[in-house]
């Protein structure tokens, strides 16, 4: 498994929980923080994935 997938899941998380955060306390920069970071999660989760599929293809 590629490092990029669990970054990008650990980059996920921990947005779902700043916007969650933000969207309790009113806070819209927290809010807009967190949706960035979920975006950017799943982004390099997807690279991850590509990455390993290219190294399956490989075999």
């Amino acid at each position: 498994m590629d490092k990029n997938r669990i970054e990008g899941a650990a980059k996920e998380l921990k947005g779902t929980i700043k916007e969650a955060a933000g969207k309790l306390t009113g806070n819209k920069k927290l809010e807009a923080e967190g949706k960035g970071e979920k975006i950017a999660g799943d982004v390099q989760g997807k690279v991850g994935k590509g990455a390993d599929a290219v190294r399956d293809a490989l075999k």
